[in-house]
């Protein structure tokens, strides 16, 4: 009888130290998880807050009641503490140049003003061909597959 609890007590014991040990594993997984949230993650939320804000060519650095593609992305990268260049020429000189099919969210996409050279425009890959910037009328999602901006593109950098 004394054998057979002295067993129960060991397997008891062992389950639930296996239980906690698990447990315990998965909460680093989750910290983990929660410090993966990477900087490009938050740069892309910091930008998804001004969604629909007004775009006006020439808007002022550090304002957030209107954006031109530059200032934005000037500015929801300096909320993360990366300083970009004020404008889309001078940012496409900075990070490392990467490929349309290397393309990872917080990268900076670039593009050609239609019968211009050199570039005119710059957002923010976000994942699933999808970009974030200051166009058209307002802040919004594009996606990089529209014919627009599909014959406009010129090149991505990385500065994360």
């Amino acid at each position: 009888m004394f054998k057979r609890q002295l067993i129960r007590k060991v397997i008891s014991v062992g389950i639930c130290s296996v239980i906690g040990l698990a447990a315990l594993g998965f909460g680093n997984a989750a910290t983990a998880s929660a410090a993966t949230k990477t900087k490009a993650d938050k740069i892309i939320s910091t930008g998804k807050k001004y969604l629909g804000v007004k775009y006006r060519f020439g808007a002022p650095s550090g304002v957030t009641y209107a954006f031109d593609c530059s200032s934005f992305t000037q500015y929801i990268f300096k909320r993360n503490g990366i300083s970009l260049p004020r404008t889309s020429s001078s940012q496409a000189a900075k990070g490392k140049k990467v490929t349309k099919a290397q393309l990872k969210k917080g990268d900076l996409v670039f593009f050609k003003r239609p019968g211009k050279s050199g570039v005119g425009h710059v957002a923010v890959y976000i994942g699933n061909n999808k970009m974030l910037g200051a166009s058209g009328k307002k802040v919004q999602v594009s996606s990089l597959s529209s014919n627009y901006w599909k014959k406009n593109y010129i090149t991505a950098r990385r500065v994360l």
